[in-house]
């Protein structure tokens, strides 16, 4: 999260304004699971926020909005789609603000979590390649889950009398691992659909030939120490991994231009910590639990890349998590004596297991993943800078 003052935000937003579009205020503030905490902040943040702006001469160029999860609405079918009941009054006073000061509604949808939430879900709705579970709506069919999940918020704006608002995709994306249905290949295939979908300027049911006014995928590096409450996967939406390398080609409609690597990454030496085979591992759990509670062993839970190489690799690709780290300092890789350094790389398969990078170079580094990010931000849309009060 990053705070401001309102002096800063003024001048930083003045230096900006032609890349700043929109400001955030807060996050999915009317999740289910905050029990309705956070509702009375919005609308007052909202207006002071916007008499910061108007003061700073910025409010023509910096919009605010407030990206909504899609939970925050419901339906069986999406013309029937409505807000939750208890977020009707809310929903009628942001929606309000919104039109009045020329904002979008955000919103979030990620179809991989209604994959990854109900066992009965069809997978290939997920997707874009067409259903064998299309779901009829009138005289409407949909495809894809994208498309219904986005028409059944235009049906619940369109009930509070805002059916035409422009809508922004805040986040969307598909994870590369942690869970079952989380990979590469399914990442790949989701979100060059999705980029494709959208270029095609065919739009949804309820709004044909009208696309989203812009959609930001989510996200462009993997993170490491990200929360994992919601499931393993939070830490591997990058469609970069975290050195700057692309996971997989993605074209993003640029000719047949595809996504391109950080160049000049300073890798830390070829080597990795792994467990010493002649050593006994019995008393090994309290090492685990201290080198996972440090580094990311995400990839070891069930569904990740990484789950299938036994209990003597996953004691080394723990060790090698924290060894990496802690930029290969030789006690990172002690353990009581249960690691030892090898020069052979221990990988198998599809589990990785990584070199670090160096992180004193980490600047020039990772220039290139920069001018890559502004380039990203061009195609998609403007930056977004989030703010809590």
């Amino acid at each position: 999260m990053r705070y401001f003052s309102t002096r800063s935000f003024r001048v930083a937003a003045r230096q900006s304004w032609y890349t700043i579009r929109y400001v955030a205020v807060g996050n999915e503030p009317f999740l289910t699971s905050y029990s309705g905490q956070f509702q009375s902040f919005v609308v007052p943040a909202l207006l002071n926020l916007q008499q910061s702006l108007v003061k700073a001469n910025l409010a023509g160029y910096v919009k605010l909005v407030v990206p909504c999860n899609a939970d925050a609405y419901e339906s069986s079918l999406p013309s029937q789609g409505a807000f939750r009941p208890e977020l009707t009054q809310i929903m009628t006073q942001l929606v309000s603000f919104l039109n009045s000061n020329g904002s979008p509604f955000v919103v979030n949808i990620y179809p991989f979590l209604s994959l990854y939430g109900n066992s009965d879900f069809p997978q290939d709705y997920a997707f874009f390649e067409g259903s064998t579970h299309p779901v009829t709506d009138g005289s409407n069919v949909y495809y894809n889950a994208f498309d219904g999940n986005f028409d059944t918020l235009v049906a619940a704006l369109n009930k509070l009398g805002y059916g035409q608002m422009p809508i922004v995709i805040g986040e969307v994306g598909w994870p590369t691992d942690g869970a079952i249905g989380a990979n590469l290949t399914a990442a790949r295939v989701f979100n060059q659909g999705l980029i494709n979908h959208v270029l095609s300027n065919k739009g949804t049911p309820l709004r044909p030939g009208v696309p989203p006014m812009d959609i930001y995928l989510f996200g462009l590096l993997d993170e490491g120490a990200k929360s994992v409450l919601p499931g393993n996967f939070e830490r591997h939406w990058g469609i970069f991994s975290f050195d700057g390398q692309a996971k997989y080609a993605l074209n993003l409609g640029l000719g047949n231009r595809l996504l391109k690597n950080a160049k000049n990454v300073e890798y830390l030496p070829s080597r990795w910590c792994v467990a010493d085979p002649i050593k006994d591992l019995t008393n090994v759990a309290n090492h685990l639990r201290i080198a996972c509670s440090a580094a990311d062993c995400t990839t070891l839970n069930y569904g990740g890349s990484c789950n299938e190489i036994g209990a003597k690799g996953n004691i080394s690709y723990a060790f090698n998590s924290f060894y990496q780290l802690h930029m290969q300092n030789a006690q990172s890789c002690d353990f009581d004596g249960l690691g030892m350094v090898t020069f052979l790389d221990p990988s198998v398969g599809d589990c990785r297991f990584p070199v670090g990078v160096n992180d004193h170079k980490s600047s020039l580094a990772f220039r290139s993943c920069h001018r890559w990010t502004t380039i990203w931000t061009s195609i998609l849309g403007g930056m977004w800078f989030s703010l809590m009060l």
